[in-house]
């Protein structure tokens, strides 16, 4: 559970952090003119808003919210992404691999957060049509015995009667 926390609270701080590897790695492994571009105005910006739209998606469910922790999958497809990211900072000479594979990981974390996503919604609210094909969203019906709690008291205003 304490990974599942950690990955959490990881999320966000990772939008930043990741970004500025990929332009340390530039300047300490000496990419070159054209890779400086390519981190500055693609990569950089593509793993910040990649990473933040990644993490508000797995942040929407309740699961995630309530247990202040991140689900496995959500562990295992974080880390090929961050570990593919971080590789491709290197600047190794594979690293057209490594890029095509961060991109592949990016969308598979995608769909991993939007199957759970949609599996937690799916259900929670159900929608029916009328005969003319209006759409509308049924009251609940509230419960045969009410609920009173003994620590609250309700009173009611009447009007003076004179």
């Amino acid at each position: 559970m304490w990974l599942r926390r950690l990955f959490f609270r990881w999320l966000f701080p990772a939008a930043v952090v990741l970004p500025l590897w990929l332009l340390v790695g530039w300047g300490v492994f000496q990419a070159g003119g054209l890779a400086f571009l390519w981190v500055l105005f693609i990569a950089a910006p593509s793993v910040l808003v990649g990473q933040t739209v990644l993490a508000l998606l797995v942040r929407a469910r309740g699961s995630v919210r309530a247990d202040r922790a991140v689900s496995w999958w959500d562990v295992l497809a974080f880390s090929v992404w961050h570990a593919l990211i971080i590789a491709t900072g290197f600047f190794p000479s594979w690293f057209a691999l490594a890029l095509v594979l961060a991109i592949l990981a990016a969308v598979g974390v995608f769909w991993v957060s939007i199957t759970q996503l949609w599996r937690e919604t799916r259900g929670s609210v159900m929608l029916l049509r009328t005969v003319d094909g209006t759409g509308y969203i049924p009251p609940t019906h509230p419960s045969s015995t009410p609920r009173a709690d003994p620590a609250v008291v309700v009173l009611e205003e009447r009007p003076h009667r004179s």
